[in-house]
C-alpha cells in the first residue's frame, strides 16, 4: 500500500505578494494528514483556491518571524474559530509568536473555541514532532533573525505482502501481521516459510527538507544530506550575490550547489524576489549546478515516490 507524500505550493514569493505570487506557504500531505509549513499573507485564500480542506490541518510549522512567513496566520486561526473548529491545533514556532497572536486576540475581545498548543522551537537541532508514521526535525538556518528549517522523515513502514505467494502457500490471514513485521511464519503442519518468500520487501522511507530563508551554509548542507526532495530558497540570481549575503539570502546558484553537495535526489527552489517576473533564469542557474531542479510555483504539487 502506498501512502501519499506530497507537497503543494501555496506561495513562493519573498518579502511581498504580487498579483501573481503569494508569500511563502506550503502544505505537506503525508498519508492524508496535513501539515502547513509557513503561513504568509493570503494562505487561507490559497487553501480554498486549491480545494484543500484546511480544517484537517492539525500542525503548523512557522520558520521565523519575518512577515512574509507568518502574516497569514492570524486570519487562518480566526477562520478556524468562525467555522466552529473544536480540534486542538499544534503550532511550532519561534519565541514571540504566541505573544503576537495574544495581543490581537486581546484587543479584539476574541476567545477561540478550540485549543492551541504552542511549541517554541528549541535552541538546538532535533526532533520536534513524532508519531507512528513520521518525524519532524528542526535545523538552524543562517538568517538575519532566528530561523528554522524542517525535515520531514517517513518512518520505516511494514513489509509489503506478496499476495500471490501467500495464496500459493495458503497462509492464513491471521498470520499476515507477523509477516508484515518481518517475521518468518510456521504453518499448522509445521512448515516454516521465510519472510523473504512472502514479501516484496519494505517500502523505502521518504524525506522532505524545507529551508526557508538562509544564506549559503555548510551546516545546512550537512543537515539535509541525502533527502529525497529539498526545498531551498533562491531569492536572487548569482549576479546579486552581494545583495544576497547582505540580506542573509541565497542565490539560485548557491541553492544548486547545496543540493549537489548534499547529494539530494531533487531540488525545489522558491522565495523569489519580486524583481523576477520570469523565473526561467533562476531555474537555469540552479540547474547549471544541479540538473534535477524544479520551480516552486503556486498550485503545483510535488510527490515523492516510495
Amino acid at each position: 500500500m502506498s501512502f501519499a507524500f506530497e507537497v503543494t505550493i501555496l506561495g513562493c514569493s519573498s518579502a511581498t505578494p504580487t498579483s501573481k505570487r503569494f508569500p511563502t506557504a506550503q502544505l505537506l500531505n503525508m498519508a492524508e494528514r496535513f501539515f502547513l509549513i509557513d503561513c504568509g499573507e493570503g494562505t487561507q485564500i490559497q487553501l480554498r483556491r486549491y480545494h484543500i480542506r484546511f480544517q484537517r490541518i492539525n500542525h503548523i510549522f512557522i520558520s521565523h518571524l519575518h512577515g512574509d512567513h507568518y502574516l497569514g496566520l492570524m486570519g487562518l486561526l480566526s477562520s478556524f474559530h468562525l467555522l466552529g473548529r473544536k480540534t486542538k491545533l499544534n503550532i511550532y514556532h519561534p519565541e514571540g509568536l504566541k505573544e503576537i497572536i495574544d495581543i490581537q486576540l486581546n484587543y479584539s475581545g476574541t476567545v477561540f473555541n478550540y485549543e492551541i498548543e504552542w511549541h517554541v522551537h528549541p535552541e538546538t537541532d532535533g526532533i520536534i514532532f513524532e508519531d507512528t508514521l513520521l518525524t519532524v526535525e528542526t535545523i538552524k538556518l543562517d538568517h538575519r533573525i532566528p530561523c528554522r528549517g524542517f525535515i520531514f522523515r517517513e518512518k520505516q513502514r511494514p513489509f509489503t505482502l506478496d499476495r500471490e505467494k501467500t495464496d500459493k502457500h495458503r497462509v492464513p490471514v491471521a498470520l499476515f501481521a507477523e509477516i508484515k513485521k518481518g517475521n518468518d511464519i510456521t504453518l499448522e503442519d509445521g512448515t516454516v516459510i521465510p519472510n523473504k518468500e512472502l514479501t516484496k520487501g519494505r517500502p523505502r522511507p521518504r524525506s522532505y527538507a524545507f529551508c526557508s530563508d538562509t544564506r549559503f551554509s555548510a551546516s545546512v548542507t550537512r543537515a539535509v544530506k541525502g533527502v529525497d526532495l529539498l526545498y531551498h530558497e533562491a531569492t536572487f540570481l548569482h549576479e546579486m550575490i552581494d545583495r544576497a549575503e547582505k540580506t542573509f539570502h541565497s542565490t539560485a546558484k548557491e541553492a544548486g550547489i547545496t543540493a549537489k553537495e548534499a547529494g539530494v535526489k531533487q531540488l525545489l527552489i522558491g522565495h523569489y524576489s519580486v524583481r523576477y517576473l520570469d523565473l526561467r533564469p533562476l531555474l537555469e542557474e540552479a540547474k547549471s549546478e544541479f540538473p534535477e531542479t524544479l520551480l516552486a510555483e503556486e498550485g503545483k504539487k510535488f510527490s515523492i515516490a516510495p
